[in-house]
């Protein structure tokens, strides 16, 4: 556990861990925990080879922007590592994928340039070459990299084989995506551990690897067409609409020993039953790999080790059909648990309210009536409060500009500054809460009676008495709220 010198080196050396309530009798299952990684997916390992390898053989000049077609996991891990490396980096990403990959990768630095999902998998390839071309952008081609498929051959398969031994090891059950985790682990596989029998999984409706349809090529290694097989299925990340050619080698060479497809629905389930029963919380595609396993225990011999890759975590589908079936208010037997006790309830009247408030101070009023006579607009509120979040937001898309008190912030902290100003602000507005807002000198209210004078129009019409415009939205403020807080 030596101390690391950037996030880089805590890539790889994922977990493999034992599966030991979902495990048919006979059989030891396995998997191997890739969202273990920084990043949370098998692809920091190709984003952090293509990167290195690029800069290694001079294909990557320094400050160069990246840019890579993604399904979301490997623009996640070239975000990592160009924030680590210094690279701007672009990424192209059909706009079917989850609204979590993209933020996440906004978050970490990234542009993300969306494609029609129409257009599928080989319409954001073909988005991120055209922008390589146009712009001299260094185009990461995940889909043919060489460096893909090698750091799973020198890092992954390694891993596998130091935790089994060279012959200890059964069925190894992977799906494709760039097919980098495929190619490379079977490379090293099939010359050190030759007992080991590869099993790919697909989506069952899009077969593509087992079709036997021959892919074409650009000369550039780059996929020529759309296969004809490919249907849409769950499976992110998983089996796009081409055999990649990092892929199409495991093919040509022979090392895929079987082909397991696998439904959606046994995906989602296999997903949510590893995080119920064995607490691990991964995605829909590792689902879908666990699955497949399953499957081949059922005709392995008894005794036989079974390791199924699981390539990423579950965060990143909070917004896909695997958290369909999640509510977000509490259930019936949720409830229940919180009617066994009297207080702390939803259902139950709130605790008498604190008596005593200290009465406010002649100053304090005074300075309250200056500032609002003073300010246009005047909002009065905490730094970190989530309704005076929502009205900050909303009166930033609205183009109002406004003067903030910033009740608890260190500048109103000395003297008590700000809960004298508190205690003025209760007796004006005759309210105890945060925020109060005022337009003209005149008091509106909290966030719910501010939200109703925005939606009405009242809003409107008192700043234009005020000589202010507001830009014209037709959102329901109440939307500003986060989730939690929407009225129940």
């Amino acid at each position: 556990m030596a101390i690391k010198s950037s996030i880089l080196e805590t890539i790889g050396q994922t977990p493999t861990i034992r599966v030991n309530h979902l495990a048919p009798e006979g059989v030891e299952m396995y998997v191997k925990l890739e969202a273990a990684n920084p990043g949370g997916s098998v692809k920091d390992r190709l984003a952090l080879s293509i990167i290195e390898t690029a800069e290694r053989d001079g294909s990557l000049q320094p400050g160069q922007t990246v840019v890579e077609a993604t399904s979301g996991n490997t623009g996640i891990g070239l975000a990592i590592v160009c924030a680590q490396k210094g690279y701007p980096l672009v990424v192209t990403m059909a706009e079917s994928f989850s609204v979590e990959r993209r933020k996440l990768m906004r978050f970490l630095g990234a542009k993300v340039v969306l494609t029609p999902a129409s257009e599928k998998g080989t319409g954001m390839v073909r988005k991120a070459r055209e922008l390589a071309e146009e712009h001299g952008w260094f185009l990461a081609r995940q889909f043919e990299n060489p460096a893909n498929p090698a750091i799973h051959e020198n890092t992954t398969a390694r891993e596998i084989i130091e935790d089994f031994g060279a012959d200890g090891l059964d069925y190894l059950v992977t799906g494709f995506g760039t097919g980098g985790t495929l190619t490379g682990i079977s490379r090293r596989m099939k010359a050190d551990s030759p007992a080991t029998r590869i099993i790919v999984t697909e989506p069952d409706n899009s077969a593509i690897m087992a079709s036997g349809h021959v892919q074409a090529y650009n000369p550039d290694g780059s996929a020529a067409e759309s296969h004809p097989g490919f249907r849409p299925h769950p499976m992110q990340g998983w089996s796009p609409d081409f055999i990649p050619a990092v892929a199409h080698e495991a093919m040509a060479e022979g090392r895929i020993d079987g082909f397991q497809p696998v439904g959606g629905q046994a995906a989602l389930e296999m997903s949510r039953a590893l995080a119920t029963r064995e607490g691990i919380f991964v995605g829909i595609s590792a689902g879908a790999t666990f699955a497949a396993a399953l499957e081949v225990a059922k005709t392995a011999p008894k005794g036989s080790k079974i390791l199924a890759m699981l390539p990423d975590t579950g965060e990143r589908y909070l917004s896909t059909p695997l958290f369909a079936d999640v509510p977000e208010e509490m259930s019936d037997e949720e409830m229940a648990i919180s009617r066994s006790t009297e207080t702390i309830r939803f259902d139950a009247p709130a605790a008498a309210p604190a008596v005593g408030q200290p009465a406010a101070d002649a100053e304090a009023l005074a300075e309250v009536q200056e500032t609002v006579s003073e300010h246009a607009v005047v909002v009065y509120a905490l730094e970190w409060c989530e309704f005076c979040w929502s009205v900050r937001k909303m009166f930033e898309d609205a183009g109002i500009d406004y003067h903030a008190v910033e009740l608890d912030s260190v500048a109103y902290q000395q003297d008590n500054h700000g809960g004298r100003l508190r205690a003025a602000l209760r007796e004006i507005c005759n309210a105890p809460t945060i925020p109060q807002v005022f337009v003209g000198g005149q008091h509106i209210g909290g966030a719910t009676e501010t939200f109703d004078a925005y939606n009405s129009g009242q809003l409107a019409e008192m700043l234009e008495a005020q000589q202010i415009s507001m830009a014209a939205t037709a959102q329901n403020a109440y939307s500003y709220l986060p989730k939690w807080l929407h009225p129940r």
